[in-house]
């Protein structure tokens, strides 16, 4: 019994040590070959040239994509300081939801800050095949109209993980969705539609792929295609769905998931007169890219929107130094996202005033334009 007990505990013991030697060894053989995780590699440039860290946008700006997910019950004063030292004028929360969420946060914006938020509001479109579709949906956008609500926000799960009652995934450009779509135009409320990932979270998970360093730390962001639709087949549903409803206006999130690919871009922009895009969580397709994006933001400097997504004060001023500085070889400030350099575009006062501005106050309704220069 003795001996049993002694192996019992000796057992464990041992292996135990045997791996802290192994895990020591491992890394003296590392260090000695110079071994090194890329997670681990910030080098410091030795780059000397003229750097602008600007904290504060040149004009007045609207985030048409952000969210705040505390805002029924949220004290707005501080993130209004906040605000101001960004020269933010108006946020979007896109996250306004519905029902009693919804009720409550327009009353927190209309009680304290009524001029400095907007909200979109969201629809279950999973509730496609129940009874009361789509009156009830339409209900729901014509009160949020009422309410004060200034469009709705369309989630990604539309077209890649929603299902209807029989278990099939609901596509974009299901038919059964044109009521809401057809709603919005008439009601003049934009639709802020985000559809599909980076078309990288459908390659090979291996060193060609060029997120490969956001598939390791955030592995559920890979879609399978054994699991998901292809990226084309998204992005086909969305601009079908843009087409077949011309009178409503949409803007196109994270520039639709072309931002490497402009030339595309600008054609569905050519093509569609009632689609406009937004740089949320993108900025760095564009700051690797200086003299092409520049081209491309001077000619369709009508069609985009300031946008940045999750909140984070610091962030902002990587979005201002691309924008408007010359500035070369600045980093991103999300590594995953971008392992490589930033460079300025050094966009004309005039393209910075209609992305940060002036876009947003001609399709979002109710903006009061006494917060922006003339």
């Amino acid at each position: 019994m003795a001996v049993r007990k002694r192996y019992w505990i000796g057992f464990p013991l041992a292996v135990l040590a045997f791996l802290l030697v192994a895990w020591w060894l491992v890394g003296r053989i590392q260090y000695r070959l110079n071994v090194m995780d890329v997670e681990d590699y910030e080098p410091r440039s030795t780059l000397k040239v003229s750097t602008h860290e600007l904290r504060r946008a040149k004009y007045p700006f609207v985030d048409v994509h952000n969210h705040q997910w505390a805002m029924p019950v949220q004290d707005l004063s501080k993130l209004v300081r906040e605000m101001d030292s960004l020269n933010m004028a108006v946020m979007v929360d896109l996250s306004g939801f519905r029902g009693k969420y919804l009720e409550w946060s327009q009353d927190n914006i209309t009680d304290h800050y009524p001029t400095r938020f907007v909200l979109f509001l969201n629809i279950d479109f999973e509730l496609l095949d129940d009874p009361g579709w789509p009156d009830n949906a339409i209900k729901l956008l014509e009160d949020g109209k009422a309410q004060g609500v200034r469009g709705l926000k369309v989630y990604k799960s539309l077209g890649l993980t929603d299902k209807d009652n029989s278990g099939k995934r609901i596509a974009i450009d299901d038919s059964r969705l044109d009521p809401i779509w057809a709603k919005c135009g008439q009601l003049g409320l934009p639709v802020l539609i985000h559809s599909g990932e980076p078309s990288s979270f459908w390659d090979p998970r291996d060193k060609f792929n060029e997120r490969w360093l956001e598939l390791k730390q955030e592995p559920g962001r890979y879609r399978s295609p054994d699991k998901y639709p292809t990226f084309e087949e998204i992005l086909g549903e969305q601009h079908r769905v843009f087409r077949k409803h011309p009178e409503t206006i949409f803007i196109d999130a994270h520039l639709g998931w072309l931002g490497g690919d402009l030339e595309r871009l600008g054609r569905l922009l050519d093509d569609l007169p009632n689609v406009y895009t937004e740089l949320g969580a993108v900025l760095a397709e564009l700051g690797r890219q200086p003299r092409n994006a520049r081209q491309w933001m001077i000619r369709y400097q009508d069609r985009v929107l300031m946008g940045k997504d999750t909140y984070k004060l610091e962030e902002y001023y990587t979005y201002f130094r691309v924008l408007e500085t010359a500035d070369e070889y600045f980093d991103y400030y999300r590594k995953r996202h971008a392992h490589w350099k930033m460079y300025g575009l050094d966009l004309p006062d005039t393209v910075l005033r209609k992305v940060y501005y002036r876009n947003g106050l001609r399709i979002i309704p109710g903006l009061d334009p006494t917060l922006f220069p003339k």
